[in-house]
């Protein structure tokens, strides 16, 4: 994501960089390098082989106390309360519920932090963890359009354990609180160091007047990437009101709103907004900020709200800190007319509006995005699957359209936010599945066997494989608008060109009939045979030797 501040281009050994910050020039000494490397950099020539085999520590690597990645969930849990992350561990788990499928399989957690991170002006972000996972996190970060430097803080076992690691930390931060180029530095902990008890909570809150913000995203404590995304923003909106409550504090770049405004929470297309403002206009009410924002100021319009729209329902930290600031909270979202006129009505009773303006508000908005809905049908029976938290309104908006849906199942919580989703959609007969497994989805698919299936990469490959036309729903169906009017057409055309291609998945899978699956697939000369024999021996070794190591470890 660009940033406001012009980019600068840097010569590096790879040809050159756009950086939008400093964050890549901050040089970093580790006790397992000869020489100073930049954060993030791999490791300088010369450097011993701790250093170079990735700073990464594996359970086998780990000693003197230190756990490793592989130790497992419960070890590493373990770890982290003995380290004294008791009380941090506890309250993810009352913010973020899990069950009945105990962690969804999504990507890394923390890549919601990080996200949010460099999507802020005038914010450096920083990851501490094992070189594996920072590697993925910035390779995925860049994926997603981030161009801006990734903060990292090597380590080994020896730092790890014996406390260099923090200093590590604190010296990075220093160097990288400039004021005249940020406002804020975020440091993250991922699962080693969280396990290890690495104390983010003992920096400085302030150096040189920049904010220091340090959160432990381990993957054993926070389950789904949308989720640790308001790890990061519960955190910032605590840090601005406790500043905006010692006194006055920093205005929106464009100045106050006139109007009282409505704070939207949780990520969302760009146009919704907007398109949110037009439906908030005829009841003498604004759009406020989207949160997660984009510059630290925004934090404190978003707390100066009328009310707040959670739009993304699973936001608990950050809904916290609104209510603790007194601010009423709106659930669900204007999708559809059952569900724009139900927000509108929700809104109204939040803000004190009279019931003729939200009455006149929906006579103007509703005919319109009824027509839209007539005009863009979809028929046929989908499936909606995913992780990013907007599932429901997804499988609310396709209803509306004319579309059958008898399943939708989301990775993240059931809250008290997303009941009026969840009692709609179970009117209309559609089974809702929260903290959905991979397992689930995909049985979901195969139950129903539906016209189309949205949902995460697997559950498309599974569709795809059974002749079935599919949709990933992070690219093609949370990149398009929901709400209001523009949400109401938004979908129809995708969701039925790939219905459309069902003739194809017909052809393409007669024409491949016969070639074999699984371990038959591929061309031979002679067909392989199934040698069940081996595996059976394989599964006999492998359980016995699980048998001897629980076996010691009870020694």
């Amino acid at each position: 994501m660009t940033s406001s501040r012009p980019e600068t281009a840097v010569a590096t050994s790879a040809g050159t960089e756009v950086v939008y910050d400093t964050t890549a020039a901050v040089t970093l000494t580790n006790a397992t390098q000869t020489d100073a490397a930049p954060i993030g950099a791999a490791p300088v020539a010369g450097a011993s082989d701790a250093s170079v085999s990735g700073t990464g520590v594996s359970g086998a690597e780990a000693t003197d106390g230190a756990v490793g990645c592989h130790a497992g969930v419960d070890e590493m849990r373990k770890a982290a309360a003995a380290a004294g992350k008791t009380e941090t561990l506890d309250r993810y788990a009352a913010d973020y519920p899990v069950g009945p499928h105990d962690q969804p399989q999504s990507m890394c957690p923390a890549f919601g932090s990080l996200r949010v991170g460099l999507r802020m002006r005038r914010t450096a972000t920083v990851l501490s963890g094992s070189a594996c996972c920072v590697y993925g996190l910035t390779f995925t970060s860049h994926f997603y359009g981030a161009r801006r430097s990734v903060g990292y803080v090597p380590f080994n076992s020896e730092t790890l354990v014996t406390g260099k690691l923090f200093e590590d930390i604190h010296e990075a931060v220093f160097k990288l609180a400039d004021p005249a180029l940020h406002d804020a530095v975020v440091i993250i902990n991922l699962c080693v160091p969280t396990a290890s008890g690495v104390p983010l909570q003992l920096l400085p809150k302030t150096i040189n007047d920049v904010r220091v913000i340090g959160i432990d995203v381990p993957g054993f404590g926070v389950p789904t990437h949308a989720e640790a995304k308001d790890v990061l923003a519960g955190a910032m909106l605590a840090y601005a009101r406790n500043e905006a409550e010692q006194g006055p504090v920093q205005a929106p770049r464009g100045g106050r709103s006139e109007k009282p405004t409505i704070t939207l929470l949780g990520e969302m297309f760009p146009a919704d907004p907007i398109g949110i403002g037009m439906m908030l206009e005829p009841l003498g009410l604004a759009a406020g900020p989207v949160v997660p924002t984009r510059e630290w100021r925004e934090l404190y319009a978003a707390l100066d709200c009328a009310a707040v729209a959670a739009i993304h329902p699973f936001y608990t930290a950050s809904l916290r800190e609104f209510e603790t600031a007194g601010r009423p909270i709106v659930g669900s979202a204007p999708v559809g007319v059952d569900g724009t006129a139900a927000w509108l009505d929700a809104i109204g009773a939040a803000c004190g509006v009279a019931a003729d303006k939200v009455d006149a508000a929906k006579a103007r908005m509703l005919p319109a995005i009824a027509g839209a809905l007539a005009a863009n049908p979809v028929r046929g029976r989908i499936t909606v699957s995913g992780y990013e938290g907007s599932e429901l309104l997804v499988a609310r908006l396709l209803i509306e359209s004319g579309a059958e849906v008898p399943y939708v199942g989301t990775a993240c919580p059931r809250t008290r936010w997303s009941e009026s989703d969840r009692a709609w959609l179970e009117a209309k007969g559609v089974k809702v599945q929260y903290r959905a497994s991979l397992e689930q989805d995909i049985a979901a698919v195969d139950a129903f066997a539906p016209d189309l299936a949205i949902g995460t990469t697997p559950v498309v490959q599974h569709a795809k494989q059974h002749g079935i036309p599919a949709l990933y729903f992070t690219n093609l169906i949370s990149a398009r608008p929901l709400m209001g009017v523009a949400g109401a057409g938004s979908l129809a055309v995708v969701v039925n060109t790939a219905m459309a291609n069902k003739a194809r998945f017909d052809a393409m899978t007669e024409l491949f009939r016969g070639v074999g699956a699984g371990d038959t697939a591929g061309v031979h000369e002679d067909v392989p045979k199934a040698r069940p024999e081996f595996r059976e021996k394989v599964r006999r070794q492998l359980a016995a030797q699980a048998k001897k190591r629980k076996a010691e470890e009870m020694i």
